[in-house]
């Protein structure tokens, strides 16, 4: 087996060192048994997981392997950028996406070139959105956070004051793309929560 030379592993590891404090980038979703807020790399997990268990239901075919790899890069931007809830109400979209576009470039320059290029390629194809495995992508990081949200008590739902037309209109479009099939499970999940009274407006 052919050793990589040393630069290259010395910039791989440099990389993987990095990518550990995105363990410290604290979302607003909070874990289903509701005893603290997820961080962005189990999210980043937990994602790859619903792509693994759930392909078969992307509106188009997908390689699975293809979007988990986009799962686990997705979010890497937030070591830098920090993350941006659905319901936030920050700054200007523009700012954010020149801000994660510096952090995407600096993070996968940590790698060697050819490497940090595709990694970098990867982050813009989800970005993106316009390939099959890109827009499930996109539908299981809406989709996510909605489960757990009608799991626990409302979640970032009870915490903004969101309505369920604002959820319909936030999270409907992006999850029907990728998936009729989820949000039609997802949309009567979301139904039954407020018909039940803890959406709390």
């Amino acid at each position: 087996m052919t050793c990589l030379p040393t630069d290259q592993l010395t910039q791989q590891l440099a990389f993987l060192v990095e990518l550990d404090r995105l363990k410290s980038i604290v979302r607003q979703s909070p874990l289903i048994n509701q005893s603290r807020k997820e961080n962005s790399a189990e999210h980043s997990w937990h994602l790859s997981m619903f792509a693994l268990v759930l392909a078969t239901h992307a509106k188009d075919a997908v390689n699975p392997l293809h979007v988990v790899k986009l799962l686990l890069v997705h979010d890497i931007v937030e070591i830098d950028a920090g993350d941006h809830p659905i319901h936030a109400t920050g700054g200007p979209d523009t700012q954010i996406a020149e801000a994660e576009q510096r952090a995407a470039e600096r993070i996968f320059g940590l790698l060697p070139e050819q490497q940090g290029r595709e990694m970098l390629e990867l982050w813009r194809e989800f970005e993106d959105a316009q390939t099959p495995e890109a827009v499930f992508a996109k539908a299981l990081d809406r989709l996510q956070p909605l489960l757990i949200n009608t799991l626990a008590n409302g979640g970032t739902w009870t915490e903004n004051g969101v309505t369920q037309q604002q959820v319909m209109e936030r999270y409907g479009p992006v999850i029907e793309r990728g998936s009729p099939a989820l949000w039609e499970a997802a949309s009567k999940r979301v139904s039954e929560f407020f018909a039940a009274g803890e959406g709390g407006g």
